[in-house]
This record gives structure tokens, sequence and C-alpha cells, in this order.
């Protein structure tokens, strides 16, 4: 968000109502995404009204904060927003914002001048264009503030936080809407971004509440993993905050997100600070791995947590994983596979992540470079692969999976990148059971994993873990093209690094 203070000159060229600005009010709404009922939270406020960095002005607030499933595996935000507007007009004069998504915090605030402003502002105007540069929150109050007649169409400059959009804002009918808060009357609004085809793409569709306060019941959008959809939850007027004396003395704009500083491990009991994950530096998984009913063992795979310490100028935990076929299968198949996954101690997510894999006659060697903040993922070679915030490589995810709630019949999601393309694959738990690995009987939760395929379960994955607080995976099964495999933990020592 960032908005651009402006004058107030021909800003009231178009009718301006004061009723969505009512301080005290405040909307909830809940956000529902895809396959996922409630995926996010929003809130919007009017704070106050009063003097703000030496004018008059009103408070809104704004808060987005993903939930459950999706802010542990998918995307976790956790946003603050605040912008002060004109009472008279709407428009913006000052913002702050505090994001917080995955491994990126940033806090800032900008203050605008009035030439800046006001030199945006055309001489002329189309008719329905709205005068000046809206951030996002203060373009909704602003919209509300319209009289929304049927057919009309409105224009309004909106600047997000590093793009400025060009929106156009048609008012196609009017529809009943039923929430889960009661069923309204609301006028329907289309918008299209006419300077950015990838926002244009979006198809947002606002459903105002056909009275004065022109509260947004419904806001839909298309993008590419499915619908989203924020619903009205709450409507509520509270007492208003006073306001605080804000200081006149303009804010320096901050260039950019303020780094977040590593924390470095400090000593311990050996653990390098996992005390609060289910695995230890130094935990070796040993497996064997068996195809379709031949006793011998096809292959072996060790899975190894190693010592926390810096890499690429980062603290980062060291995930490596070493499969191969053992000589008996090599006549039938021929695999020799090493993985590397470098991931964030606090938040298990990968920023670099290595593969040498000869697996038949395919060889692959790639490094991939991803960046958590902005969504991409790069490769050794330049290619760039777009990406959720919060995606997870094979290695990095089979860790992660131990963090999970998987008590039945829950069933948890993560973006995983497959053969670099992001996947979203599906954990889900079946049932309580005891399994037999070797002469051990060992207490276990069955485990799905299903991606957003057509094919959902085209594989027959199955995970069994340990049903204690190492959430071991103490059996892994998949249906290939060579039969039914079946990996099996064999040994699991653990010596410190």
């Amino acid at each position: 968000m960032g908005p651009y203070a402006q004058s107030n000159s021909d800003a009231v060229s178009l009718p301006f109502s004061a009723a969505p600005y009512r301080t005290g009010e405040r909307l909830t709404y809940n956000v529902s995404f895809s396959n996922f009922i409630s995926a996010a939270h929003v809130e919007l406020q009017v704070g106050a009204r009063g003097v703000f960095f030496g004018r008059e002005g009103i408070q809104l607030r704004g808060h987005v904060e993903t939930t459950g499933v999706v802010y542990a595996a998918l995307f976790a935000i956790n946003n603050d927003y605040v912008t002060y507007v004109d009472p008279a007009t709407g428009l913006p004069f000052h913002s702050q914002q505090v994001v917080r998504e995955a491994t990126r915090t940033s806090d800032t605030a900008r203050a605008f001048n009035e030439p800046a402003g006001a030199a945006a502002i055309p001489s002329k105007l189309r008719n329905g264009e709205i005068p000046g540069t809206y951030d996002f929150l203060s373009a909704i109050y602003r919209l509300r503030a319209l009289p929304l007649a049927e057919g009309s169409t409105y224009y309004m400059s909106v600047r997000g936080e590093t793009e400025a959009y060009q929106a156009e804002v048609k008012v196609t009918g009017s529809q009943t809407i039923k929430t889960t808060v009661g069923s309204f009357n609301t006028l329907v609004s289309q918008v299209h971004v006419t300077n950015n085809s990838r926002g244009n793409n979006y198809r947002i569709r606002i459903f105002f509440s056909d009275d004065e306060r022109h509260v947004p019941v419904l806001i839909t959008a298309r993008i590419a993993a499915g619908e989203l959809r924020a619903e009205l939850a709450g409507s509520e007027f509270v007492k208003p905050v006073a306001p605080v004396a804000v200081p006149t003395t303009p804010v320096t704009p901050i260039a950019g997100p303020t780094p977040v500083v590593p924390r470095q491990p400090s000593a311990d009991s050996g653990n390098g600070n996992l005390d609060n994950l289910p695995f230890r530096v130094g935990e070796q998984l040993n497996y064997q791995i068996f195809l379709r009913d031949i006793t011998p063992p096809a292959g072996t795979a060790t899975f190894q947590v190693r010592a926390r310490a810096p890499h690429f100028d980062r603290d980062t935990l060291l995930f490596t994983l070493r499969a191969q076929t053992t000589n008996a299968a090599q006549r039938l198949f021929f695999a020799n596979d090493q993985i590397s996954s470098y991931v964030d101690p606090k938040t298990l997510l990968p920023f670099r992540s290595e593969m040498n894999l000869t697996e038949g006659a395919r060889r692959l060697s790639q490094t991939l470079t991803i960046n958590q903040d902005y969504g991409t993922a790069t490769s050794d070679k330049g290619e760039r692969i777009e990406i959720p915030i919060g995606t997870h490589d094979y290695l990095s995810f089979f860790y992660l999976a131990r963090t999970f709630n998987i008590t039945p019949p829950r069933r948890n999601a993560v973006s995983i990148l497959v053969n670099n393309k992001p996947k979203t694959l599906f954990i889900t738990s079946l049932k309580r059971e005891t399994i037999q690995i070797g002469s051990q009987s060992i207490p276990a939760i069955q485990l799905s994993l299903t991606t957003d395929d057509p094919q959902l379960d085209k594989y027959l994955f199955r995970v069994w873990i340990s049903d204690d607080n190492r959430r071991l995976p103490v059996r892994l099964t998949a249906s290939t093209q060579l039969g039914q495999v079946r990996a099996d933990l064999a040994i699991i020592p653990l010596t410190a690094q």
C-alpha cells in the first residue's frame, strides 16, 4: 500500500457520501480459497477522526491474516495497514503498513507532499473519473462513498506497494447475496484493471449493500489455484479510540523492507535450538526399499538432519537425502540420487535446493535458489519459476509433514515443487493402526498424499507416521510403473554432529 498526498481541488467533482466513514464501524470477513473453507480473516475499521500529521483526517485500519492450514503450509500472512484520509474527499495523505509474510517482515511509513499529488491530478477528468491516487484501503471506502447507480462506470488510480493500477469499476446489476449474517440486496460491481493484464485476469467483483453505507458484502477474484471469496462475517460499531497526537514532522520514507537478521544458534542441549521440533540435529533415518513381493531390498535411502550452521550468509538447517538401488536390483533399474535442502530453521522453508539424480536413462543436475519473500525459484540455468510463497521442495516437505497435527481425520495442505512446477499436496490423516516393521509392532497414523491433479490419487502414496512425539515416518508405499514400492524404516541412530 502506498497513497500519495494530494490537493483537494476538484476532488469533490463526484458525489461523496460520509456514511461509510462513520467512526467505529468494524467489518469482518471470512476468506475462502480453492478447497479451503476458511483460509484467512480480514478486518476493516474506521478508527478515529482527529488531527493527524498536522491536518484533520480519518483513520482507516485494515488487518489481513491467513489461518489454519493455509497459514502453516501455503501463505503465512499477518499484515496491518493504516491510512489517513481527508474527511471531505476521502483522499489519503499518509499510510503505514506492517507486512509479515513467510520470512519477510517490514514496517513502512510514508508521508506525502501536496505538490507531488497535485501534479498527478489531470486538468481534465473523464465523466465518472475520481481525481487523485488512492491506496487499496482508501479506494474501498471511496467506492462506498459513490452513488453506485446501476449502469454507471467509475475510474480511479490505485497505488500498490510497487505498481500503479488504473481501475475501471462498472456497476452491472443487482443481486441478493446470502451470508452467515443474513441476506443482502447488493449492487454488483465488476473491476477491470486497464493497464495491467495480470491484475485484470483476477476478474474482481464487489457486491455492495444497496443502502447508504454500501458495505462490501462479498468480494470475489479468480487466481490460478482457484476462486478467492471474502464474505462478510460481521458488521458492528465499536467505541472509537481517542486519537493519539501524531507528530507533524514528516516521516522519511523507507526504501524497502527492513531485513530480518537471522538469530544465530546459541549454546544449548546440542539440538541446534530445535527443541520445539520432532527431530534433532544428527538424526539419521535409514530405509530399506522393497519392490513388489521380492524379499531382498531393491534399494536404500538415508535422510539426515545436518548441523545447524551458516550457509550462503544465512542461518541454515541442512537436510540431505541419499537413495540408490542395490546390486541385486540394478539389472532391473539403476538409481543413484542425492538431494540437499537448505532451510530456514524457524520456518523450515527452503531457500536453496540441490539435486543430482540418476534414474535409468534420466540425468538431472540442478540447483534452485528460492526467494520465499517474492514467490520465485531460479535455476542455475536461469529458468525463473513463479511459486506460491511458502513452497517446499521434496526434502523440506518430508520434515515439515512431521510437524503437522495429524490427528485423524485432519487434512493438511502444502505447496510443493514437482518437476519445477508448484503443486498443492494434500495430507489426509486416515486412521490409527499398529503396523509391523521387522520384529517390532509400531503404533502409527496412516496418511494419504494426493495432489490437485485431475487424477488425485494416481500413485496411491501412503505414509505411516509413528504415533508419538518423534513423528517418525516408519513406512512409505506407492504404486509405480515397476509395481508396488515399499520403504521401511531400518535403523535410527542419534549421534550428535
